[in-house]
């Protein structure tokens, strides 16, 4: 049995779409990704080895230029899936679920979406070519056959913002257990995303670089599909580094911090909990739900408040890296997998009767 699940390969939800993918594998489905924007690195490539990868070239829901692209995706998307025989689809944005006819049951995630990103971000009436993604994700998820939400603190944000008159379920993300390093570890504070993105505050990390004695470094890359730039002046930028890299960093580091302003999950901070390090968040809903009571947590734009929940997690980071890593057990790829296994299934079954 095929299950199509469209990917890109710029941020986070790469790592959720092969970890997904393998998972699939292994209960004996046939995955197939659709890989949508910029193709995969050579880094990337080898992540998904032993995965059938296609890279369509498509245009992303995000940086489609107009409307008429983005229906473009999805009828050539649609046709696919019917090509491959897809019993179902996994979109990764509910943007694709209403743009093209789908032969088979559609169950969009949503990672994130552009309106959220806004009011949460920016604030203020939506621009124009903002306005016209924000319709398209408002008709696909009234139109998916399902739609899942990685936390309930973002299923309620897409709630208020869309009223989009239907339940939204709620999966959590997964990842798979990280090799832990219980020897020494580097008195420094490490943070990795796409730095580019004003979502992630990353230039609340570069004004702490400036005002501690320990390192900051941050790894992600500096600029966006859209020409977005951040440009450090304080703290140590590695730009974009291949998964492994991150790993080993976190394995060998005291403190992740993630000041973001907006994060429907954060699977770094996932990943950062799983290596033992410390974690030092902004007290943002998502955050909370995920991590209340395993991390030391500062208001996104209180630098005052950040650089004390960093000194506070220097000076003993252990007890805090052990609750983190408690926590991030709960996270596991094989409940991501089962559950979302369980939703194509039954919706695999609705179409079928």
């Amino acid at each position: 049995m095929t299950v199509m699940i469209t990917t890109d390969a710029v941020g986070g939800v790469w790592r959720y779409s092969v970890d997904l993918a393998r998972g699939f594998a292994k209960a004996g489905i046939d995955p197939a990704l659709a890989v949508l924007g910029p193709p995969p690195g050579a880094d990337q490539i080898v992540e998904a080895a032993g995965l059938r990868l296609i890279d369509t070239g498509l245009a992303l829901d995000w940086t489609a230029p107009d409307p008429a692209a983005l229906r473009e995706t999805a009828a050539v998307l649609a046709g696919l899936a019917r090509r491959l025989g897809a019993r179902s689809v996994h979109l990764h944005t509910p943007a694709l679920a209403a743009e093209a006819p789908w032969a088979m049951p559609t169950v969009a995630v949503a990672h994130s979406c552009v309106g959220t990103w806004w009011q949460a971000v920016r604030g203020g009436p939506l621009p124009e070519d903002l306005a016209w993604r924000v319709a398209a994700v408002a008709h696909g998820l009234a139109e998916a056959d399902v739609v899942i939400a990685p936390t309930h603190a973002f299923a309620e944000m897409l709630a208020r913002f869309y009223r989009p008159g239907r339940s939204i379920s709620v999966i959590r993300n997964g990842a798979p257990p990280m090799e832990r390093h219980d020897g020494s570890r580097e008195t420094a504070v490490f943070s990795a995303g796409r730095l580019w993105d004003d979502a992630k505050n990353a230039t609340a990390l570069d004004r702490l670089a400036a005002t501690v004695d320990v390192p900051v470094v941050a790894a992600g890359p500096l600029s966006g599909p859209s020409g977005e730039q951040f440009k450090p002046l304080h703290l140590h930028a590695t730009g974009r580094l291949a998964a492994a890299d991150v790993g080993k960093l976190m394995r060998g580091i005291t403190i992740f911090a993630a000041p973001s302003r907006y994060e429907p999950f954060g699977l770094a901070v996932l990943e950062a909990a799983r290596a033992g390090m410390a974690l030092a968040l902004a007290d943002i809903p998502t955050f909370r739900e995920l991590w209340d009571d395993a991390a030391a947590f500062f208001h996104p734009d209180d630098d005052d408040g950040l650089r004390d929940a960093v000194l506070r997690l220097n000076e003993n980071p252990m007890p805090y890296a052990a609750r983190a890593a408690t926590r991030a057990a709960r996270y596991s790829i094989d409940v991501t997998v089962d559950a979302t296994l369980r939703v194509h299934h039954a919706v695999q079954s609705t179409m079928a009767s």
